[in-house]
C-alpha cells in the first residue's frame, strides 16, 4: 500500500476507490432481529437480509459449533405491521413460528424442517409473537386491511391457534404492541396508544389476568399516559414485570413491585430506543436480581449489569459503540454491535469471563484500514442556543492525496425517522463516498434520539426549521474549521431526512446540490396518503389542524419550488406506501419545468427501502455520476458511467 506521503496527488471527489457500489450491496448483509431457543435456551437466533435475493430474510440458527437455515428460499421473514414491520417470528424451544412475506400466513417449522402454514390467510397482517404452549396459539398484534378501498386498518391483539382459529383478545385502541405472557401463563403485559401520538410520545402499559379459556380479564394500567413513553416490557424468571419508561425525561429502567413502581436505576442515559418496529430488546434477565443492558449516553451505547433493587451498575467490556439489539441466555449475552472499525456483527460474550465470539458479520471482506475513515463526534453551536450533534467522517485513502491548499467537498446527511439517530458503526455506504475524497457529515439533529427527551422534543412543531439549522450549522462548522470547501457542500436525506433535504435546498442557499431518498416533499399530500401508523405525525411535527394548514404550506418544498435552484438526484420506490412515489414525481415535474438540472431514478418492485443488489448498485453510482457531472469532478478510471437524463453537459 502506496502512502499518503508518496501517494500522487488526485484532486477530492476523483480518488481511486476499491470501494464500488457492488461491494457496497454485497457486502452489507443486515442482521437484525434476534432470539434464544432450543431446549437450554442455549441456541441463537437471528435474521440475515440477503441482497442477492431481493432483499430475502432468512432465519439462521446457530447451535453449537453448526450454523443452519431454518428457513430457505422461497421463505421470507418479514411483516409489514405499522409498514415498518420487525418481530416477525418467534422460537419455543425447537418449534419456530414465521411470517412468510408473500402471503402474510403463520408458519410452524418443527424438528423435522419443514414448515406449515397453520393461519388460513386473509387480508390480515402478524407481528410480535408470543408463544403460548399450553393454549396451543399465538399472542399477536394483528393487522386486519379492508378487502376493498384505502380506509386504514383494525389493530388488535389476537390469539391464532395453531389450528387456524383466530380469537381478539384486546381491541379498541388504535395500535397495540408488546404482548408478553408472565412465566406461568396467568398474566399478559402489553402496550397501547392513540392517534393522534406515536409510541415514543405517549403510550400505555396494561396486565391483565388470563382466564381459563384463554381470554383477557379485566385490563389495568400499570403506567403510562399521553406524555410518558413506555416501551419493552419483559417478564423477570419469577413473573416480575419490567418495562423502560421516560417519565424522567430519559428512557430508564423500572419494575411493577408490590403494586408500585420503581425506578432501577436512575440516570440520564437512554435504554430503548423509539418503537418504529416490533420486537426490539436493550436487557435481559440474567436471574430475578440481576439483568444485562444496553444504554445509550450522548449517541454512544454502553453494556452493564444491573443488580435489581440496590441500583448498581457494573459496565460490562466490549468492543462496541452501537448496539442495536440483545438477547440474554444461560450464561451468555448475544448482541448486534458496531463501532467505527467494525461493521455490525453479532457477537456472543460469556458472562462468566466476558470472552466474546463473533458468529456473524454484516461485512465478510472489509477493504484495507487505509481506505476506511474513522469518524470524528463532534458537538457545534446551532441556532436558538441549541448545541447539536454529529459524527465527521474526513476523505480517507492510502493511494491518493489532494493537491495542497484544497479541501474536500463534503455531504451532510439528514437521517430519516426523523426520530431516528445516527450511529458511528461502521457502514461501506460511508466509505465508498469518503474514500473517493469526499467527506460526510452524518447529523444528529434536535429531534433525534440517543440524547433524552428534551432533545427529542425539540423538533414538536419545528419539523423543516430546527433539522435544516443544524444540518446548515454543521455544514458551516467544517468550512469553519478548514475541513470542508463551503462552494461544494451536498445534502441528502431519506424518507423524513428527504424533507429536510428539500428544505436545506429551498430555503437556504448553503448547500450546492442534493439527493433525496423517498423523501417527502408535500407535508399536506403526506397526511392524505400517509399509511396508519404515521397518519397523525405531523400533528406532533408540525401542528394540529386548522392551524396546519398554514405551516403545511410555508414548509412543503413543493409549494416553493421557484426558490430551489440546485442540482437534485431523486430516487424513488414505486410500491412504497410511507411516502408515495407521487411526492418525488412532483418534485422532479416541478424542476424540469423550472429549468433546474434535475435527475430522477425510480424503482420498481422497491418500498420505502431499498433491498435489491441491483438497485443498490445503481442508486450509489448514479448518485456518484450525479455528483461528478454538477462539479465537474473527474470520473474514476474504469467505471462506467450512468445514464440520468436532464443533467448539465
Amino acid at each position: 500500500m502506496t502512502s499518503t506521503t508518496t501517494a500522487p496527488v488526485i484532486p477530492y471527489g476523483a480518488w481511486p476507490s476499491p470501494i464500488s457500489a457492488a461491494i457496497v450491496a454485497a457486502g452489507a448483509s443486515p442482521l437484525t432481529q434476534l432470539a434464544t431457543g432450543g431446549a437450554d435456551g442455549g441456541d441463537l437466533y437471528w435474521l440475515a437480509g440477503r441482497a442477492s435475493e431481493a432483499g430475502r430474510n432468512t432465519l439462521l440458527r446457530q447451535r453449537g459449533a453448526r450454523t443452519d437455515d431454518v428457513t430457505p428460499a422461497p421463505f421470507n421473514l418479514r411483516t409489514r405491521v405499522h409498514e415498518y414491520g420487525g418481530g416477525a417470528y418467534a422460537v419455543d424451544g425447537n418449534d419456530v413460528y414465521f411470517s412468510h412475506f408473500l402471503d402474510n400466513r403463520l408458519y410452524r417449522v418443527q424438528d423435522d424442517g419443514v414448515a406449515e402454514a397453520f393461519s388460513t390467510g386473509s387480508h390480515a397482517r402478524y407481528a410480535d409473537f408470543v408463544v403460548d404452549k399450553a393454549r396451543a396459539r399465538l399472542i399477536t398484534v394483528r393487522e386486519q386491511h379492508p378487502a376493498q378501498g384505502h380506509a386504514h386498518p383494525d389493530n388488535t391483539l389476537a390469539a391464532v391457534g395453531f389450528d387456524g382459529t383466530e380469537t381478539v383478545l384486546a381491541q379498541g385502541h388504535d395500535f397495540y404492541a408488546a404482548p408478553r405472557l408472565s412465566p406461568d401463563g396467568r398474566q399478559l403485559a402489553w402496550l397501547t396508544w392513540d392517534h393522534p401520538r406515536l409510541p415514543w410520545q405517549g403510550t400505555e402499559l396494561w396486565l391483565a389476568d388470563v382466564q381459563a379459556d384463554g381470554s383477557l380479564g379485566t385490563p389495568r394500567l400499570v403506567a403510562g399516559s399521553a406524555s410518558e413513553s413506555i416501551c419493552q416490557p419483559e417478564w423477570s424468571p419469577a413473573g416480575v414485570l419490567h418495562f423502560v419508561s421516560d417519565r424522567s425525561g430519559w428512557w430508564n429502567l423500572y419494575r411493577l413491585h408490590g403494586g408500585k413502581v420503581d425506578a432501577l436505576c436512575p440516570m440520564e442515559a437512554e435504554f430503548a430506543t423509539p418503537h418504529w418496529t416490533f420486537g426490539g430488546s436493550l436487557y435481559g434477565f440474567v436471574s430475578d436480581n440481576e439483568l444485562i443492558c444496553s444504554y445509550i449516553v450522548q449517541g454512544v451505547s454502553h453494556l452493564g449489569r444491573l443488580t435489581v433493587g440496590a441500583a448498581k451498575l457494573e459496565a460490562l467490556p466490549h468492543p462496541y459503540q452501537e448496539i442495536r439489539e440483545m438477547r440474554v441466555g444461560p450464561g451468555y449475552v448475544a448482541l448486534l454491535g458496531g463501532s467505527p472499525t467494525i461493521a455490525l456483527e453479532l457477537a456472543r460474550i460469556d458472562l462468566s469471563n466476558n470472552e466474546l465470539e463473533v458468529l456473524a458479520q454484516s461485512i465478510t471482506d472489509l477493504p484495507a484500514l487505509d481506505y476506511l475513515s474513522v469518524p470524528h463526534s463532534i458537538r457545534y453551536a446551532s441556532s436558538g442556543g441549541r448545541t447539536a450533534h454529529a459524527f465527521f467522517y474526513p476523505p480517507v485513502n492510502g493511494d491518493a492525496q489532494a493537491p495542497q491548499g484544497t479541501l474536500p467537498p463534503v455531504i451532510v446527511i439528514s437521517h430519516g425517522g426523523p426520530t431516528s439517530m445516527a450511529s458511528n458503526t461502521l457502514k461501506l455506504a460511508t466509505q465508498y463516498w469518503t474514500s473517493r475524497g469526499i467527506g460526510v457529515l452524518d447529523v444528529n439533529y434536535g429531534g433525534s434520539s440517543g440524547f433524552g427527551r428534551a432533545y427529542r422534543d425539540a423538533l414538536r412543531g419545528q419539523w423543516g426549521i430546527v433539522d435544516v439549522e443544524d444540518c446548515i450549522a454543521g455544514a458551516r462548522y467544517l468550512v469553519e474549521q478548514g475541513l470542508a470547501d463551503g462552494e461544494r457542500l451536498i445534502i441528502r436525506g431519506g424518507s423524513a431526512g428527504g424533507l429536510t433535504t428539500l428544505c436545506a435546498l429551498t430555503f437556504h442557499d448553503v448547500f450546492k446540490a442534493g439527493a433525496s431518498y423517498y423523501g417527502v416533499s408535500d407535508l399536506k399530500g403526506l397526511d392524505l396518503d400517509s399509511h396508519k401508523f404515521e397518519s397523525h405525525y405531523n400533528d406532533y411535527l408540525i401542528a394540529s389542524q386548522p392551524k396546519a394548514e398554514a405551516l403545511y404550506r410555508a414548509r412543503s418544498p413543493i409549494h416553493h419550488t421557484d426558490k430551489l435552484s440546485r442540482p437534485m438526484i431523486f430516487f424513488q420506490g414505486l410500491d412504497d406506501k410511507v411516502v408515495p412515489p407521487q411526492q418525488s414525481q412532483l418534485m422532479v415535474d416541478a424542476l424540469k419545468a423550472s429549468g433546474v438540472p434535475v435527475a430522477y431514478v425510480p424503482l420498481e418492485g422497491e418500498g420505502h427501502g431499498f433491498r435489491k443488489a441491483e438497485n443498490i448498485i445503481r442508486t450509489l453510482d448514479a448518485e456518484l455520476y450525479f455528483y461528478q457531472r454538477v462539479f465537474r469532478l473527474a470520473t474514476q478510471q474504469g467505471e462506467a458511467p450512468v445514464r440520468i437524463d436532464n443533467l448539465p453537459a
